[in-house]
Order: C-alpha cells, then structure tokens, then sequence
C-alpha cells in the first residue's frame, strides 16, 4: 500500500519512447524532457537528452541562472564556449562528463557523421534556453 508522507513517494520511470520534444529548442540540435516540473513533478532538477546529428551543430546559446552537467552516451561531440581570451573547444567521447557554468554562452557541433547523443542534468527543474547570437553575446 502507498503513501504520501513525503518518505514512501512512489519512483518515476520514464521509458526512452516517452521522451517528450515538448520543450525549448536551438536550432541544429533536439532537446528530449524526460525528468522535469512538468512531466515528473521534480522540484530541483531538469534531466534529458539531447541529440545533433553528424555534420550539424546547434546555434549560441546558455542556460540562463541554471548548472548543467553533461553525459557523453554515445558519438564525437565538440563544445565551443567563450574564454577571457577567445574561442575554446572542449571534444568529447562516451563516457566523458562536461559542466556547463550559469550564463555561458555555448554551442554543441558535432563534426563526426554519427549522431552525437548526450544526457544532460540542470540544476533547475525546466529548461532554461536563452539563444544569443555569439559566443560573447550574454
């Protein structure tokens, strides 16, 4: 028998059909919600997949007041991010991790003709996308 005292809450599974595309986007990349306010009743974070097909990469954008940790589960992605002191590249293979700080500008591209797929974790509930048009843009 369930209960609802705040210890016994029932787990949530969320099966990779039922990902839903239902949130913000950037163009050259899909985002998927599979944890979140919206769908699973989380108050703290935002969990999903996002998803650039070889040869693409997304457009400039950050994730506002919001952390985001990434997964590499599968492909070649590269990160570009803005530095004090120009453009920088981080390139990533299964199984890597990668922190995203609040309010950096960024974009995933994928030069590898994979799909690249990653699992990203934010340190609110919904997404935050806030699309700028460069890098040093805030």
């Amino acid at each position: 028998m369930a209960t609802d005292d705040g210890w016994h809450r029932p787990l949530r599974h969320i099966q990779a059909g039922q990902l839903s595309e239902d949130t913000l986007q950037t163009r050259g990349m899909s985002r998927y919600e599979a944890i979140s306010g919206r769908l699973t009743g989380s108050e703290k974070i935002w969990l999903g997949q996002t998803r650039v097909a070889g040869g693409a990469g997304s457009e400039n954008h950050h994730h506002g007041d919001s952390e985001t940790g990434i997964y590499v589960a599968s492909g070649h992605p590269v990160f570009v991010f803005a530095g004090e002191d120009g453009e920088h590249r981080i390139e990533a293979s299964p199984g890597d991790f990668v922190f995203v700080p609040p309010f950096t500008p960024h974009r995933e591209e994928n030069p590898a003709p994979e799909e690249a797929v990653v699992v990203i974790a934010r340190s609110t509930q919904e997404a935050i996308v806030i699309n700028v048009q460069s890098l040093f843009d805030r």
